[in-house]
This record gives structure tokens, C-alpha cells and sequence, in this order.
């Protein structure tokens, strides 16, 4: 593994033609443009932030449920499972945003991270991008990333105040972050579909074929 990190990073020198440490200079101008980032261009949102949100989420064919408040959950998420046949059984982030939650006893829930048998994961999400109706969910002992990727089906979680106009905000908030910067930055807008196989769309192929937003407070 050493010795493959050394290719690449001899490679990365050659294409960027630098074969001696950086001079001081170049190194505290890159330095201080990492410390103060200057975003770049936004678009302009004309319509209420949340309506643009929605907007976009229908369009990448995402189902959302509005909430008051976590207590709305656990039957929400029954009723999900109820609809498409997916038995009692899920998975759900050992996040402690989440230990609000109620769930039903009619429902198995186990706190780990998702294997190939499981058909239904719940899990948080960092925030939300109105721009272009994007999740953003990050990796760590709390959110396994498998839990977005494997399960058939997958439940977010997230509140309104999270919900963000644009990318740059979320790199902006990232930064900020207590911890530093997670590992892992998934975003996630809408379901898995391909096409790439004569053109016909499948629903699934790289991750969860259904997509629901559960959105806590302002309804």
C-alpha cells in the first residue's frame, strides 16, 4: 500500500511539474487560501428556499414527508415498509440525533452499519442543498456509508433548519464543523437509475431504488 500511495503521489508531482519542495511562499499562499476559502458563484434563488427544495426533489424522484417533529417517524417509516413489502426489519445510523426516535415495537430495529441482506435503512443527514434537491451525508462511527448504498430502500432524516441554498454552504459549514472534515461526503440526489445498459433505465443498480425524505419541523 506504501509503495502504490508513493506512485500516485510521484505522479501527481510529475503532472503538476514540481520536483522540490514547494517554496515558502507558494506554500503560505496555498496555506492561507486553504484557511480563508473564497466560495464561488451562486446562483440566485428567486422562490422561497424550501419550495425550491421540494422543487428539486420531485424532479430527481424523491418521496418526502413532512413532520412536526421525530415523533412522526417510527409510523412513517412502518408505513413505507407496509406499502412496498419489506417486512419489519431495518437498520438505522447509531446516531445520536436520531436516539429521539419512538420506534414501534412492531418493528425490528438494529443500530449498525447495513450488510447485503438488509432492505431498509434509516439514517440522518448533514444538510440539505436547495440548488439542486441534494442530500449531503457524511461517513463516521455515527453514519456508516454503507447505509446509504446497500439497502433497496433508504430513509433520511432531516430538519428544516438544515436545509441550505447552495454547495458552497455546506463546504463553508464543513469546514467549521467540530471534528474537522469527515472521511467521506456523499452526495445523494435522488434514487439510483442507469441507463448505461441499451439505454434502458434501471432503477437500483448502484444503490437504494427508493428514496424518502422524512423533514422534521415547519410543517
Amino acid at each position: 500500500m506504501s509503495n502504490a500511495r508513493d506512485r500516485v503521489i510521484r505522479n501527481v508531482r510529475r503532472s503538476l511539474n514540481r520536483s522540490a519542495p514547494l517554496s515558502p511562499t507558494l506554500r503560505n499562499a496555498l496555506e492561507a487560501r486553504l484557511r480563508h476559502p473564497a466560495p464561488n458563484l451562486q446562483p440566485r434563488i428567486d422562490e422561497p428556499l424550501m419550495e425550491r427544495f421540494l422543487a428539486r426533489l420531485a424532479a430527481v424522484n424523491v418521496k418526502v414527508t413532512r413532520l412536526p417533529d421525530l415523533d412522526r417517524v417510527s409510523e412513517t417509516v412502518e408505513r413505507h415498509m407496509e406499502t412496498h413489502g419489506l417486512g419489519t426489519r431495518l437498520v438505522a445510523a447509531p446516531d445520536p440525533e436520531l436516539a429521539g426516535i419512538r420506534w414501534s415495537n412492531r418493528l425490528e430495529v438494529e443500530r449498525r452499519a447495513a450488510v447485503g441482506e438488509d432492505l431498509v435503512s434509516v439514517t440522518g443527514a448533514f444538510a440539505g442543498i436547495a440548488e439542486s434537491g441534494t442530500l449531503v451525508l457524511l461517513s463516521g462511527p455515527h453514519s456508516p456509508t454503507t447505509l446509504n448504498f446497500l439497502p433497496g430502500d433508504h430513509l433520511v432524516v432531516l430538519a428544516t433548519d438544515r436545509v441550505l441554498p447552495a454547495m458552497e454552504e455546506v463546504w463553508a459549514r464543513l469546514r467549521a464543523r467540530e471534528g474537522g472534515m469527515p472521511r467521506t461526503v456523499n452526495f445523494i440526489s435522488g434514487p439510483s437509475r442507469t441507463a448505461d445498459v441499451e439505454q434502458t433505465m434501471q432503477e437500483g443498480a448502484h444503490g437504494p431504488r427508493r428514496l424518502h425524505l422524512l423533514l422534521i419541523g415547519g410543517a
